[in-house]
């Protein structure tokens, strides 16, 4: 098999690597003389961590190939947990560009000898041809899921919905705001390449880091050095949608937990776990819920109360107090070793991030889902 455009346009494809592996490449060769690769290979992850992106492709099929498996060697050697988050969601973003691109693109000439995309290749390379189906029965190459005209319904097995959509952002792919007939989600067309996305972005972050070589380690380490620096340089404080209670620092954890036994809050306690929690992705309805087993609860003011620290009733979205104003109110309990010796007690939201980056998301369980599946349970029960 030799190298085709296809193969370096979707270099995570079963079929790209079995190129690649046809092709007799020897990466350590690679890296030690293919300075282009190599070149590229460092612009893949640059660009992810700069952009979301990974550039522009090279003009030559081999090097924008051959490039992708040394971006996930440069990301596995400096073996940061952001950094790979982002080069996943930035090669995943990529590839959404470039099949919804294949999906509509209606320039014949540009598409001549170039083979596209198909829903169905997607569906096939990630298992997914018996799990997702269009409501009309009929899939095609995937122009209509992306058209301008009225939205294409499909139905989506539950338990694969639940897998691609288990870290997306936004209240609309939570299962409990979703139409669940049969064992089945209903998405629209664009939904569903969204979802394909996320297939995309797991499938590059499964096997990552890898075990590198020594002598392929030892050619990229000026590459890895500098992109750690670039890394060390860059702000990558980000807007978080993970609520992972067990996670929360030391402070935080005290505070819900005092919330939900029903113990009575100073209004600094009660201002900072909320804004905590807002800050980390909650709705005022999920933390209007939380308080309700408080003394004195009142539905009306607290939301009121959420709303304005949230920046939805006032010009300010308020953050949570950082660590130092937490210990003036007295409201920094139980400090550990990430209190004092990883973030310098500077801020609740910075604990948070670096307990998130240590664990792997995709095997974290976002508490709002654990109560919509208890939700779900039930309601089946009551139905029973």
């Amino acid at each position: 098999m030799t190298i085709q455009p296809i193969h370096a346009r979707y270099p995570f494809r079963q079929v790209s690597r079995q190129a690649v592996g046809e092709a007799g490449v020897d990466l350590a060769a690679v890296v030690a003389e293919e300075a282009a690769v190599v070149e590229r290979g460092m612009e893949r992850v640059v660009w992810a961590l700069e952009d979301g992106s990974v550039g522009d492709a090279d003009d030559v099929d081999r090097v924008e190939l051959l490039s992708y498996p040394v971006a996930r060697v440069l990301v596995s050697l400096v073996d940061e947990h952001i950094l790979t988050r982002m080069y996943a969601e930035a090669e995943a973003a990529t590839a959404y560009e470039r099949f919804t691109a294949d999906f509509t693109d209606t320039d014949e000439l540009a598409y001549a000898n170039t083979e596209r995309l198909t829903l169905p290749d997607l569906f096939t390379e990630f298992d997914l041809s018996d799990d997702v189906r269009a409501a009309n029965g009929t899939v095609g190459d995937g122009s209509a899921a992306v058209s301008d005209g009225q939205s294409r319904e499909f139905r989506v097995e539950v338990g694969t919905y639940l897998a691609l959509a288990s870290d997306m952002r936004g209240d609309e792919w939570r299962l409990v705001n979703r139409a669940l007939v049969d064992g089945e989600v209903t998405v629209d067309g664009e939904e569903l390449l969204a979802l394909l996305r996320q297939a995309v972005r797991h499938r590059v972050d499964d096997d990552l880091p890898l075990a590198v070589p020594a002598a392929i380690e030892s050619e990229l380490t000026e590459e890895t050095e500098q992109l750690r620096e670039r890394l060390s340089e860059l702000d990558l404080t980000r807007d978080i949608d993970t609520v992972v209670p067990e996670l929360f620092p030391p402070c935080m954890r005290h505070l819900l937990d005092q919330v939900q036994k029903g113990e009575h809050l100073e209004h600094h306690s009660r201002f900072a776990i909320a804004s905590f929690l807002t800050s980390i992705g909650m709705t005022t309805d999920e933390i209007v819920d939380i308080f309700q087993v408080n003394p004195g609860f009142g539905e009306e003011a607290t939301r009121y109360q959420v709303d304005h620290i949230r920046g939805a009733t006032s010009p300010t979205d308020y953050s949570p107090p950082s660590c130092a104003t937490m210990q003036s109110y007295g409201d920094c309990i139980d400090k550990d070793d990430i209190c004092t010796d990883v973030i310098d007690e500077s801020h609740p939201l910075n604990y948070y991030e670096h307990r998130l980056d240590e664990e792997d998301e995709d095997d974290l369980t976002d508490w709002r889902e654990e109560r919509d599946a208890e939700e779900l349970e039930s309601e089946s029960e009551t139905e029973a």
